[in-house]
């Protein structure tokens, strides 16, 4: 075994390894670290070790630029970014993946062209090519089509996120999309059976592939909206990785193979409990489309009126109680509160309050955005309840906290057939012994409904941004 194949096995480990702690948010800090120490040493081996037909890599300066270049890019962007700008950039870093990936598939192609221009003119070998195989092409669409819908789609994930393009669809769309992934299936088997025929010609085919699954790609996530948008993120990460996969096939590279492999199958089994968790089939999720567009069919139902508490009732409220549990979500990370909220925990707790954090699966816009929201405020994870561990304690919570979050405590997921969002699991926190919402204002959340829960008797509304919200609070029960 070469040396070069060894350090490609130790860094698969360290892939593997990396992605066993990323499950726990107690490792996953360290678990990150060894994944990317083995991709290090994984890069590092290819440029110095790699030979094809006895040549070595000579052109270390454009590599090298390369790298740092887009170390310092990548590091800025990544110190830079603020937490609510956070699922933008995952889907931004993982278009640049599916970019990669299909580069490479353009690349190799063009080498297999020349190869098969130089051997085909020798008509000595009958127009045999010996490395020619019908599988490597295939593989090489298969990367161009992947990494090219993995890119359009995540652009454009990142567009709507951020709010620079809005849900767009049409009648038949849905049709349309799949009218276009037929045709590029059907090139895409096309182009190897005939490669050698029309060596000259090839090319129009290939490209025409790569300009219509960019095509897919926009016209598969434009028309989803905000509410899916972390099972679309999920679903795109494994694209991601399948293409990468391809491109360890093309190089025979382990480490490139074994990466891919695990990000395209992490990525498909979260999205598919992320699906689960919102109680919709993956088909559902790509034509339902909650939250693309304002959206109850049912007709709107009076509500009653709303009540409101103040900071210093709130403050009582929440001193006195045995145990309070808080449901972060979006506006929680719009506002850059996760700090006052886990100041807020330590002052509860220091008064002899249990405190707990109910955790949505599809809270925010990214899979784990609020794992990771109060992870950066450095809130204990043994605090944070999943949804179903959550829910077995509301009954017997004194006081919820929700903070931001709209859809995933929405009661109408229970109990209105006429809701996009009919079905979802949700948080129940109607059954605490009261519950506070902070929000800005009463408009509606991602899925555009109305919130039966802001209505109900034992709920009081407390208006304002949550990070001054939150420390006005504190504030309050310092006082008390």
């Amino acid at each position: 075994m070469s040396l070069l194949a060894t350090i490609y096995i130790i860094s698969s480990v360290t892939f593997i390894l990396g992605l066993k702690m990323l499950s726990n948010p107690a490792s996953a800090r360290r678990g990150n670290q060894i994944a990317a120490i083995g991709m290090t040493i994984a890069i590092l081996g290819t440029i110095f070790l790699y030979e094809d037909n006895g040549q070595k890599l000579h052109n270390y300066v454009w590599i090298f630029a390369g790298i740092i270049i887009g170390g310092i890019v990548g590091t800025l962007a990544a110190k830079k970014v603020k937490m609510t700008a956070m699922p933008e950039m995952v889907s931004l870093f993982n278009g640049m993946g599916g970019a990669c990936a299909a580069l490479i598939s353009i690349v190799e192609f063009n080498h297999m062209q020349n190869a098969a221009e130089i051997l085909k003119g020798d008509q000595s070998n009958g127009y045999f090519i010996p490395n020619f195989s019908f599988g490597f092409i295939y593989i090489i669409c298969l990367g161009l089509v992947i990494g090219s819908i993995s890119f359009a789609g995540s652009i454009i994930a990142w567009g709507k996120l951020n709010g620079k393009i809005k849900d767009f669809s049409f009648k038949g769309q849905h049709i349309v999309n799949i009218i276009l992934l037929i045709i590029i299936l059907g090139l895409a088997a096309y182009l190897p059976i005939h490669f050698l025929e029309s060596i000259n010609n090839i090319s129009f085919h290939f490209y025409i592939i790569l300009f219509l699954a960019i095509l897919y790609g926009i016209f598969f996530v434009l028309p989803i909206g905000g509410a899916d948008m972390p099972v679309v993120i999920s679903l795109l990460n494994s694209f991601t990785g399948v293409a990468a996969a391809c491109g360890g096939f093309l190089y025979d590279n382990k480490a490139m193979l074994t990466g891919g492999i695990l990000v395209g199958a992490a990525g498909t089994l979260l999205t598919i409990l992320m699906c689960k968790a919102m109680n919709r089939s993956l088909k559902n999720v790509l034509i339902g489309s909650f939250g693309a567009s304002a959206t109850s069919s049912g007709v709107k139902k009076e509500q009653g009126a709303y009540k409101e508490i103040s900071l210093s009732d709130a403050a009582v409220v929440m001193s006195y109680a045995h145990k309070v549990m808080i449901v972060p979500g979006y506006g929680l990370a719009v506002a850059q509160a996760q700090h006052a909220c886990h100041e807020l925990e330590k002052l509860l707790t220091e008064k002899g309050v249990e405190v707990k954090y109910a955790i949505h699966p599809v809270a925010g816009r990214m899979p784990g955005h609020m794992n990771v929201l109060l992870a950066e405020a450095d809130v204990s994870y043994d605090n944070l309840l999943e949804m179903e561990q959550a829910n077995e304690q509301f009954p017997t919570t004194d006081v919820v906290l929700v903070l931001g979050a709209n859809d995933v405590v929405n009661p109408a997921a229970k109990t209105d057939p006429s809701s996009p969002i009919y079905g979802m699991p949700i948080l129940d926190v109607e059954l605490a012994k009261a519950c506070i919402v902070n929000k800005r204002s009463m408009k509606p959340g991602y899925a555009g409904i109305e919130n039966d829960l802001f209505f109900q008797p034992k709920t009081s509304m407390l208006f304002g941004d949550a990070k001054k919200v939150l420390q006005d609070l504190i504030g309050e029960i310092k006082n008390l």
